[in-house]
C-alpha cells in the first residue's frame, strides 16, 4: 500500500505543479475560462500567475506534507477547473480526459483517512480512518475509465486538430486518430468490466507515451507533467488489484 500511496501522491502533485506552471507563463487558453466567471481579459491576465502559484505550491505540499485540506482543496479545484471547458463552449470530453485531475486527489484522500474533526483536516493522518480498499479501488477504476474514455471521444468524434499534430511527428496520417479514438473507448469500457492488472499497467504505459507527444509534437513539457493523474491512476490501480487479498487498509508509515 505504500507504492499505492506514492504514486497517488506524485501524480497529484505533477497534475498541480504542472497547471501551475501554464498560469506563471500565462496560457492564451485560459482566458476563455476566466470569461466564463465574468473576468474580463486584462485582469485574467492579470490573475494567471496567481492561480498558477497556488496550484504549485499545493503540488508542492502534497509532497512534502499530504494534509486532508489539501486534498480536499485539489480534487474540488481540479473539478472545477476540468467542469470549466465545457461551461466555455468546448465539448464533455474535455472534462472527462481530465478525470485524473481530480479522481486522483480524492482516491489519495480516501487512503490517508478522512478527518473526523475539523482540526483533524489541517494535521497529517495516522492512517486509522482510511477508507476501505474496495472502496479506493472503484474511485480509480472509474477515473481510469473515464479519462480513457475522453481522451478516445476527443479523437473518435470532434476531430481534434491537435491529434494530427503530435500523429504527424511520429510520420503518421492524422487519420489514424479516430481509430484510436474508437480503441480507447472500448479498453475503457473494459477497464469497468475486468481490471486486471496487466491491463492497467499496459493503460499507464500508453497514457505516458501518447502524452509525451506533446513535447515531441512542439508543446512544453508541461504539458505532459499535467497529466500525471493519468499515469498514476491506472498503475495505482492495478498495485492495489494485485494487493486485492487485503480485507481492509492499515498504513504502518507517517504519511510524511
Amino acid at each position: 500500500m505504500r507504492h499505492v500511496h506514492w504514486c497517488l501522491r506524485l501524480g497529484a502533485a505533477a497534475c498541480f505543479i504542472g497547471h501551475g506552471a501554464f498560469g506563471i507563463i500565462t496560457k492564451e487558453a485560459w482566458v476563455a475560462y476566466f470569461a466564463v466567471a465574468g473576468i474580463p481579459r486584462d485582469v485574467a491576465f492579470t490573475l494567471m500567475p496567481v492561480v498558477g502559484t497556488v496550484d504549485i505550491v499545493m503540488g508542492i505540499a502534497v509532497l512534502v506534507s499530504p494534509q486532508p485540506i489539501v486534498l480536499l482543496y485539489m480534487s474540488v479545484w481540479a473539478a472545477w477547473t476540468a467542469l470549466l471547458r465545457p461551461l466555455a463552449g468546448e465539448t464533455p470530453f474535455e472534462t472527462m480526459e481530465r478525470a485524473g485531475n481530480y479522481g486522483v486527489p480524492l482516491a489519495l484522500l480516501l487512503l490517508v483517512g478522512r478527518p473526523r474533526t475539523w482540526r483533524g483536516w489541517f494535521r497529517l493522518p495516522d492512517g486509522s480512518s482510511a477508507t476501505d480498499p474496495a472502496t479506493i479501488a472503484r474511485v480509480l477504476q472509474w477515473t481510469t475509465a473515464i479519462l480513457l474514455f475522453g481522451h478516445g471521444g476527443l479523437a473518435a468524434f470532434t476531430g481534434k486538430s491537435l491529434f494530427a499534430t503530435q500523429y504527424a511527428a511520429l510520420g503518421l496520417s492524422g487519420g489514424i486518430a479516430p481509430l484510436i479514438g474508437w480503441a480507447e473507448m472500448g479498453v475503457a469500457l473494459l477497464v469497468l468490466a475486468v481490471p486486471s492488472p496487466g491491463l492497467l499497467i499496459a493503460i499507464a504505459i500508453w497514457k505516458v507515451a501518447t502524452e509525451a507527444l506533446f513535447p515531441i509534437a512542439g508543446s512544453p513539457i508541461w504539458e505532459f507533467i499535467e497529466r500525471g493523474g493519468s499515469y498514476a491512476a491506472p498503475l495505482a490501480l492495478a498495485l492495489l488489484t494485485l494487493n486485492r487479498g487485503a480485507s481492509r487498509l492499515t498504513l504502518r508509515w507517517r504519511l510524511t
